[in-house]
């Protein structure tokens, strides 16, 4: 585990989850780097798009698949602000993806031991190494903020 490294990623991830953020989504993001370089960028898109499916971690996904051209992502990190659930995971192994970096830990839906552990089973014979807390309290300081302000409006 590279903390330096992972921190200038997960800052990237960050960004991505303020864009949701501005956009009235829960704020989410993720970027997807391989050899050094970003290959796909995403942030929650599930209220805009209408898609239950539309989470940062499908979206950067695609657009790095899309970007290298293959859906194989060997050898690439996805970095995400908040644990992925199931099927962000799924997507994951599906994807080939080697590493996960996520920054808030998820109690109510992540599948990397806050809800469920899914994170440590071989799926087709691969894993994914999975590393989490990275720059935890500013990824939850934006899911915190989020939620009081949605609490904020429903009650006026």
């Amino acid at each position: 585990m590279d903390l330096g490294h992972d921190s200038i990623w997960m800052t990237e991830a960050i960004k991505e989850a303020r864009q949701a953020f501005e956009e009235g989504e829960v704020p989410v993001g993720a970027v997807i780097v391989s050899g050094g370089k970003i290959i796909g960028r995403g942030h929650n898109r599930v209220e805009n798009l209408k898609d239950a499916t539309a989470h940062a971690e499908i979206i950067a996904l695609g657009a790095a698949s899309t970007g290298v051209g293959d859906w194989r992502l060997e050898d690439s990190t996805m970095y995400v602000t908040l644990e992925p659930c199931v099927m962000c995971l799924g997507a994951m192994f599906l994807s080939r993806v080697a590493r996960l970096v996520f920054g808030s830990v998820d109690r109510r839906g992540g599948a990397c031991g806050g809800a469920v552990d899914l994170g440590r089973l071989k799926y087709m014979d691969r894993e994914i190494t999975i590393d989490g807390g990275i720059l935890e309290e500013e990824c939850k300081g934006l899911l915190l903020e989020f939620f009081s302000k949605v609490r904020k409006s429903e009650e006026t």
